[in-house]
């Protein structure tokens, strides 16, 4: 089947815009990209869908999420001022109240809400693996999930790898064409120094993309640099030996392997440009979660520094963020930048535009993701994933630019259609792929046995 969407604003992200554009899709790929005129002529017999004062653009991917989490929606609000805590008390929650099934619901959930915000794409960090893989292909969306591994206790680095390898063996039956398994330490603090090293060397050996949580709060900043803070006493009191490198988080994750499998580094909030450095030597990539960094009260990441590397856009958990929405995403990023802008070699004020942040929730995500091979732009031969995005709202008009008005004057909720892979996964309103009232009705029952 051949299908030719059509609005009055194309933005292929790799090419200039298009005024009155047009994207055929063809099976799972895009045939063409140009005028609305000059692809009705190629293409006569196309099915003709025809979304009027709107725009047609790569889809979003969100880099950094953990869609398990989903039902921890404003759970974990009372916790805010204390990350560990905050940690201690997720972590407890998803262990002892939370049924595999209500696992997968949760993560269903998250990829629905992410599907109509027009994130095609996402890397997924989950305990829960199999659960959120199967989450993400029944509701048809792209994405990595990274099976995570704990174990900060020296002496159980083996233990703990030898779950994680047989873990891999089994959630490899989850992968398809859209969906990847990927694997993560979970970060500097909840993983020992030869644990990092094994999985490193297994993900680079095996070529399973690794994630890892970088540099994310001063906590982590104490315990690597002096051994000190909230981390540390919980090591003393857990008679877990550690002894401070005393340096900074980029620089202990190159000493303990982990660049070598160039990983997604979500967070990155603690780097200077002696770190950007290295990240860009290793051919690494950062998720950049400017939401959740604030409302955890983590400060912001230095996003002028991040121009120099492959990143793109995260959302966090929505424990941590409360939505899911790239384009607001995009907007809190831009802004924050702004406000925190350093002066460039001339003088000026470092530039953000709005079609940077455009290009970094849509191509920046694909790169960092390494799927910009495949998707991230509108081209002939690219994945077809795309949405549409009305741009007649009332708190949109007028348009001058469209990039613009798409970063900010709107959000994931203007956003009409969703394609993933030349499926149609979200239009008319709803997700195609899920009974939504069915898992909404289930994130109620789970939300009722969260509370103490």
């Amino acid at each position: 089947m051949t299908t030719l969407y059509t609005a009055q604003w194309v933005l292929p992200i790799a090419s200039a815009t298009i005024e009155d554009g047009a994207v055929v899709v063809e099976g799972a790929l895009i045939a063409g990209v140009g005028t609305r005129a000059e692809l009705l002529a190629r293409f006569p017999n196309a099915d003709v869908r025809d979304y009027g004062a709107a725009a047609l653009l790569p889809g979003f991917v969100n880099c950094h999420t953990h869609l398990e989490l989903t039902a921890m929606r404003g759970y974990l609000e009372p916790e805010e001022s204390d990350f560990f805590a905050w940690l201690r008390k997720l972590t407890l929650a998803r262990l002892l109240k939370m049924t595999p099934d209500d696992l997968y619901v949760s993560a269903a959930w998250g990829a629905v809400e992410a599907a109509r915000a027009g994130v095609t794409s996402v890397g997924d960090a989950s305990a829960s693996a199999e659960e959120a893989m199967r989450a993400l292909g029944d509701v048809g969306l792209r994405g990595i999930v990274y099976q995570e591994v704990f174990g900060p206790e020296p002496e159980l680095a083996a233990e703990q790898f030898a779950k994680l390898h047989e873990r891999v063996a089994h959630l490899q039956a989850f992968e398809s064409d859209l969906v990847r398994l990927g694997v993560s330490p979970h970060s500097p603090y909840t993983v020992s120094a030869r644990l990092l090293e094994m999985v490193s060397d297994f993900a680079v050996n095996e070529t399973f993309p690794l994630m890892i949580h970088t540099a994310e709060s001063a906590a982590e900043e104490l315990l690597i640099r002096e051994g000190r803070g909230t981390f540390a006493e919980s090591f003393a009191q857990r008679d877990i030996a550690w002894s401070a490198p005393g340096l900074s988080s980029v620089q202990y994750l190159a000493r303990c392997g982990v660049l070598r499998a160039r990983p997604l580094l979500a967070h990155c909030i603690r780097v200077d440009e002696q770190d950007i450095v290295m990240i860009k030597e290793a051919g690494a990539s950062v998720a950049h979660c400017p939401k959740s960094n604030a409302k955890l009260g983590h400060g912001h990441a230095p996003y002028h520094l991040f121009k120099k590397i492959a990143h793109g856009f995260g959302s966090d958990s929505v424990a941590s963020n409360n939505t899911c929405d790239i384009l607001e995403e995009a907007r809190f990023a831009t802004l924050m930048a702004r406000a925190a802008a350093t002066k460039q070699d001339d003088g000026k004020p470092a530039a953000f535009t709005a079609h940077e942040a455009l290009a970094t929730a849509t191509h920046g995500g694909a790169r960092a993701l390494w799927q910009d091979i495949q998707t991230g732009s509108l081209a002939e031969g690219q994945r077809a994933d795309l949405i549409a995005i009305k741009l007649d709202g009332a708190h949109q008009t007028p348009v001058y630019d469209p990039a613009r008005a798409l970063i900010f004057a709107s959000s994931g909720r203007d956003v009409a259609l969703t394609v993933v892979a030349g499926r149609e996964v979200f239009h008319n309103g709803c997700v195609m792929t899920v009974d939504e009232d069915r898992l909404q009705a289930r994130m109620i029952e789970i939300a009722r046995k969260l509370p103490d």
